[in-house]
């Protein structure tokens, strides 16, 4: 059994009414005691009957109030009642008596103190007694004194009626004691709350404001009222505050805005207003009887904090933006100032290595031959700074045209084929059938293969194979660069793609590279609305992937259709322990 806690006031008062009925029954059946004795010896047995009926049902009653059954010590009360109208309608003859008043009493005292239940089934007894009441008229009535019966029942009228109007009261006190705490509660919320309140009349007038509406506005708030509400909206602001006001008390739906409102500042240096931003939240008070206006409550937070912020951020992303593209003007100046002179380098280191400007000594063909590969390098890294300096700006246009990406696997070969050589490194193609047109920039893939190839061919073992893959894959062309090398950490593949990353990083690194190969790569992946994935075990090799739209970045699915696939790629076969452990100690 549950009990009832200070935050049930109404329940604790029933329980309460419901004691102190059966006391009053007690008490006021015991002083009825003696007269109804005095009846007694007259040979008048109805008013001791009644009255042991009021103190055995008092008495009862009161025992399960104390064990806690507070439902059955009502359901006896009840009860007791209609079984002394039940009485009064037998002993009197009339249709209309005292015993129907007191039963009628018994329905009233349940609405007040019972369940649902209860006060059904008291109606449905009610009904039963007055039955009984009418069958009693027309049988004989027992013989009894008219003043003794008026006497007895006017008792047990008062007894009833004492009853119903103590409950009442009890009642209406714990409503009224719970309603006054409600009212204090939530007066004590919104005067403490860290959002200003403020409540509107029908006619948009402020009626209440809360005691934090004074720090938010720096006034006092009867100050608030009648249009000072209004007089502080900055004027800019002011229509879009009205129209949510106007949804709200006349639409009914919330509205929540931000606005700016004026600050007052009594310590402020000079007279200039200073406006603060400010959250409002608008409800309104729906109401069943309203007659298509409402109350509405609105929540005032200050957020000029966070505006602040944002503005700084939006300086901040534009102070940004200015450094990246003056980094990438400056990358796209000094590239073509460095070319220049770079390609003069390589083209006369080549020509004296030739032996166009005469014959030259073995020490002096060496250092032209030097010269002529780091011109070469440094115009590779030229070329790459500004391809990725195109891509970080935007200004990397593509010309999707369709062309067999088969064709470009041999070219590529020929460009990567005397560093292949240098580092006794094989190349194999591995090229589907009946591969489609596939619609994209081609010098853009050429330079996507190529860069793969050349990560491939410098990070391979000598003697090792490096396999190109072209097949098709749903809506798209899978494109995969294989090799047998040192491979990479898993850390370090969730890092593929990143800008001058490398694996072996350092000065001490074993490998030459920007790290700019795979961040390319990327870049011109992504603009063909691709996907790039890696796969690659330390010491066992690396597998790259690029998944090209077949139609082209647009892919329209009408032309490629859907694909459905039919069984899932077996999964990779998980390695023992031992091997891993191996591999580390490698």
């Amino acid at each position: 059994m549950a009990i009832a806690g200070t935050g049930h006031r109404p329940e604790m008062l029933r329980r309460k009414t419901l004691a102190n009925n059966s006391r009053l029954t007690i008490i006021l059946c015991a002083l009825a005691v003696p007269l109804a004795m005095f009846w007694l010896v007259g040979g008048h047995a109805m008013p001791l009957l009644l009255v042991s009926l009021g103190l055995v049902g008092g008495l009862v009653t009161l025992a399960l109030h104390q064990r806690g059954l507070f439902e059955h010590a009502a359901t006896g009360q009840v009860c007791t009642m209609f079984a002394g109208g039940l009485l009064l309608t037998l002993a009197d003859p009339q249709l209309v008596d005292a015993g129907l008043a007191v039963a009628l009493m018994a329905p009233v005292l349940a609405s007040m103190l019972g369940r649902a239940a209860l006060r059904r089934q008291s109606w449905a007894v009610l009904a039963g007694v007055g039955l009984v009441g009418v069958a009693a008229t027309l049988l004989p009535a027992p013989e009894m004194d008219g003043g003794i019966l008026l006497a007895t029942g006017g008792w047990a009228f008062l007894v009833s009626v004492v009853v119903v109007l103590h409950t009442a009261n009890r009642i209406s006190a714990a409503y009224e004691v719970y309603d006054k705490a409600q009212v204090n509660a939530y007066r004590h919320l919104i005067e403490h709350v860290q959002d200003a309140v403020l409540r509107f009349s029908n006619e948009g007038e402020v009626l209440m404001a809360s005691q934090s509406s004074e720090s938010l506005f720096g006034c006092r708030r009867y100050q608030l009222t009648g249009s000072g509400l209004t007089e502080r909206l900055h004027v800019a602001d002011r229509p879009a505050f009205l129209t949510a006001f106007a949804d709200a008390n006349r639409g009914g739906k919330s509205r929540m805005l931000e606005v700016r409102m004026r600050h007052d500042d009594a310590h402020a240096s000079t007279s200039l207003p200073r406006f603060i931003w400010v959250e409002v939240s608008l409800s309104p008070v729906i109401e069943p009887e309203s007659d298509g206006s409402y109350e509405v409550i609105a929540l005032l937070r200050d957020i000029t904090g966070r505006k602040d912020t944002e503005v700084a951020m939006a300086e901040a992303r534009r102070v940004a933006e200015e450094a990246s593209e003056a980094k990438s003007r400056f990358l796209a100046t000094i590239g073509h100032e460095l070319r220049t002179p770079l390609n003069a380098v390589v083209g006369f280191s080549e020509m004296m290595t030739s032996g166009i400007g005469g014959e030259l000594s073995d020490t002096h063909r060496e250092y032209a031959g030097l010269i002529h590969q780091s011109g070469k390098h440094l115009l590779e890294v030229v070329r790459m700074l500004l391809d990725m300096s195109r891509l970080e700006a935007g200004k990397f246009e593509l010309q999707a045209e369709p062309f067999a990406a088969q064709d470009i696997i041999e070219p590529c070969f020929g460009m990567v084929d005397a560093l292949a050589q240098s580092r006794n490194v094989r190349l194999v193609a591995d090229i589907g059938r009946h591969l489609p047109m596939l619609v994209a920039d081609e010098r853009a893939c050429r330079q996507i293969l190529l860069n793969l190839l050349s990560n491939a061919i410098k990070f391979s073992h000598p003697g090792g194979v490096v396999t190109v893959t072209l097949k098709r894959q749903g809506t798209s062309l899978n494109l995969s660069v294989s090799d047998q090398g040192i491979g990479m950490a898993p850390e370090s593949l969730q890092r593929i793609g990143e800008a001058f990353f490398q694996e072996h990083g350092g000065l001490a690194r074993s490998y030459e590279g920007t790290g700019l190969g795979l961040s390319i790569v990327k870049g011109l992946v992504d603009l063909h609305q691709g996907t790039l994935r890696a796969m690659s075990e330390i010491g066992a090799g690396t597998t790259v992937t690029v998944l090209l739209p077949i139609n082209g970045p647009a892919i329209k699915s009408e032309e490629t259709a859907t694909v459905t696939p039919i069984r899932k790629e077996p999964a990779a076969t998980p390695l023992s322990s031992w091997q891993d452990e191996k591999r580390k100690a490698q």
